[in-house]
């Protein structure tokens, strides 16, 4: 008979008394988590978008008042050498230095847009098409400036006022050069493909170049005349031009995407037509780069009334969720690859 006094007994209390092993839960790797968009079910009121700090250099003002201090100096350092001082000075540079300074202003303009948004198709396009039209209005715009000079002169004249050191003086300079400016914003509105653009570019021309103007005459008598005072002057006209023609534009923009995260964090692209397309391709009128998962036109944003309307053509999340298309509200967060816009309009009335 077999022995059963030495088996070992494991009941079920014995079992459940075991305490079990814990096995560890793997930790997610942050840096190969994919991208949160939001869900649809969290609801718009449950979303934060992801917001940068911007950089300076996208700044409009910046880099326009950047491009028309080199283009300026650049022209300057150009006609200089064929440029005679005083009355009889019918030299080369005497005649192109003003329809120089406009054309290379001009290019600058139009070029560095395009620089900042990445895209050398486009600064080829736009630096060639401003090309002329910088030279054959520079010349135009130049007989104008020299025809309210000279009745800004005889109204010195009047005045009894025949020194250069006087503020009367300045003030006719600067609104013959109000005239410069005029040209410059309107090339980089006929650039941009904007009858607005173009009315903004003007006025923001013509307020920095008559700043411009003003100060030539005193930074002259400060510097004795000559070259350096004129590649001081041009210099700070240009200057003053660019950065006019972007403070106007942004302050009388209407509706616009400002860039909150990605490559153009800071950048603000105002929406001057009729029709708006975001994409990889360079000549989209919003160039995306760096992100293979965009499409040549990603989407589309149309001016329908007082409304813009957005087409999804790829993968476009609204406030975090999925959208193919819709109506845009100010404040609302638009996410196209690695890109964060937040679209903003001015309060209707």
């Amino acid at each position: 008979m077999e022995d059963t006094s030495s088996r070992i007994r494991i009941s079920l209390d014995d079992l459940a008394a075991v305490p079990a092993e814990e096995t560890p839960r793997a930790q997610p790797d942050a840096s190969s988590a994919p991208r949160s968009y939001g869900k649809i079910q969290d609801g718009a009121e449950n979303f934060v978008a992801p917001e940068e700090s911007g950089s300076l250099f996208l700044r409009g003002w910046f880099y326009l008042g950047v491009a028309g201090f080199v283009g300026a100096l650049a022209a300057w350092g150009i006609c200089e050498p064929g440029f005679v001082d005083g009355r009889e000075g019918h030299s080369w540079g005497n005649i192109l230095l003003i329809p120089v300074v406009v054309t290379l202003m001009c290019i600058s303009f139009a070029v560095a847009e395009s620089i900042v948004e990445r895209s050398p198709k486009k600064a080829i396009s736009r630096g060639l098409l401003s090309l002329p039209l910088g030279f054959v209005l520079g010349f135009v715009f130049d007989f104008i400036a020299e025809l309210v000079f000279a009745i800004g002169l005889g109204i010195a004249s009047a005045m009894g006022v025949h020194s250069t050191h006087s503020p009367v003086f300045w003030v006719a300079r600067g609104l013959a050069w109000m005239v410069f400016g005029a040209a410059g914003g309107l090339v980089y509105g006929i650039v941009g493909q904007s009858a607005k653009k173009t009315g903004y570019g003007v006025l923001g021309g013509v307020l920095g170049a008559g700043l411009g103007g003003m100060i030539f005459d005193p930074i002259a008598s400060a510097t004795h005349g000559g070259a350096p005072s004129r590649a001081i002057g041009f210099a700070l006209f240009g200057l003053c031009t660019g950065v006019a023609v972007g403070l106007v534009e942004s302050a009388l923009k209407n509706r616009w995407l400002y860039v909150t995260a990605g490559p153009l964090a800071g950048k603000q692209f105002i929406l001057y037509k009729p029709q708006t397309t975001l994409g990889s391709d360079q000549q989209a009128d919003i160039y995306l780069f760096k992100d293979r998962e965009i499409l040549p036109q990603h989407a589309v944003l149309d001016v329908k009334g007082p409304r813009i309307h957005l087409r999804a053509l790829g993968p476009v999340f609204l406030n975090g969720q999925p959208v193919r298309s819709v109506v845009l509200d100010s404040g609302n967060i638009v996410q196209v690859g690695r890109y964060t816009f937040r679209y903003q309009e001015k309060q209707r009335s």
